[in-house]
């Protein structure tokens, strides 16, 4: 019964804490993506204020799904080490209660928090991170001045004698409508034949619909016209899952766009490493406590050591970084995407688990 109650009251202090994390890392995320984005957009010819606003509003779910891991390792150490201070840990010890039961509540509240983040903030995220595109195309407008670098990958079609590779600068409507696209037409020799920039590029029934479009073909002077219907046996399924990020995918449409993904013969490696990386969050935060309770549970009355926390900062750093790169890895394949996301977070639990054995066990 003892212990029963004071699991819920560390499990309520443990989020009471991760609250003031969040509202407070939200405020100082708001302020610096809204600085960012006003000096980045505000001469683009669309830009308002109050549409920076909106922008960072939407955009905000997708910064705190990335600082979600930091926000864990600081809560654990923050909660640990008050309760150091107040001797309830040193009570709660002294009364043969083992590190491994009063631990039990962070763990559950880092699971429940990454288990929110996984099904609650990740969807939201990625619907953000879509409006958010649209909102920065519209600001752009066709005749804008400054550009972004490609964000999607090139489409090459063969239809006929008809051999075009095509790109653009942004995408919208999951795909379909291109933005600043780019027609690069070649003979049956591999030479560069006609050249068409367009400002919107719409996938139709077996046609793109080109408007705004310049065309350049070697030697001669560009033509101008205002559409041009570009044959193509592209599908729109087959391209919408070809040009979506894995980013603007909510976790429960992933399985059914891999799926999708791997009936077009499409490499999935991307989508198959950003749903492994979302199933495996819940593991990575209890990593990330584990992290705070090997650096936080040593009793110190007024002051904890100040290098033994930096080390744990330190090593939480690091293990978020190796997260990343091996994403990375996973995303282009060169690690398998299953091993890219789950082996750091195994040996990180593995690590801290031994850790906390040692110290309690010595």
């Amino acid at each position: 019964m003892m212990f029963g109650t004071l699991s819920r009251y560390f499990f309520r202090r443990y989020l009471v804490t991760t609250g003031w994390f969040l509202i407070g890392v939200s405020a100082i995320s708001f302020l610096l993506d809204f600085s960012e984005t006003a000096g980045r957009m505000s001469g683009l010819p669309g830009y308002t204020i109050g549409g920076g606003v909106l922008m960072t509003a939407v955009r905000l779910p997708l910064i705190l799904q990335q600082t979600v891991p930091f926000i864990a390792l600081f809560v654990g150490m923050t909660v640990l080490i008050g309760l150091n201070r107040k001797y309830e840990l040193v009570v709660t010890r002294a009364a043969g209660i083992s590190v491994w039961q009063f631990m039990f509540p962070f763990i559950a509240g880092s699971l429940v928090l990454g288990l929110l983040t996984m099904a609650a903030l990740n969807p939201l995220a990625a619907w953000g991170q879509r409006q958010a595109l649209l909102v920065e195309s519209d600001w752009r407008g066709e005749n804008a001045v400054l550009r972004k670098a490609p964000q999607i990958p090139w489409l090459r079609q063969i239809s006929g004698r008809d051999d075009v590779i095509i790109g653009a600068q942004t995408v919208q409507e999951n795909g379909t409508k291109l933005i600043d696209a780019v027609l690069i037409h070649f003979d049956s020799s591999g030479q560069v034949i006609l050249r068409q920039d367009a400002a919107t590029a719409k996938l139709e029934d077996g046609y793109w619909q080109l408007n705004n479009v310049v065309e350049r073909k070697p030697g001669e002077i560009p033509v101008r016209k205002a559409s041009v219907q570009l044959r193509t046996n592209l599908k729109q399924d087959f391209v919408q899952e070809r040009l979506t990020a894995p980013e603007t995918i909510g976790f429960f449409d992933l399985s059914n766009r891999i799926a999708a993904a791997k009936s077009f013969g499409i490499s999935t490696k991307a989508l198959e490493t950003q749903f492994n990386s979302l199933l495996s969050q819940p593991l990575l935060l209890v990593a990330m406590t584990f992290i705070a309770a090997t650096v936080s549970l040593k009793f110190s009355r007024f002051n904890q050591s100040r290098s033994v926390i930096l080390g744990g900062i330190l090593s939480g750093f690091m293990l978020y970084v190796i997260t990343v790169l091996v994403k990375a890895f996973g995303s282009s394949g060169v690690v398998p995407p299953f091993v890219a996301t789950w082996i750091p977070v195994v040996v990180a639990l593995a690590l801290g688990a031994t850790i906390l054995l040692h110290q309690e066990d010595g």
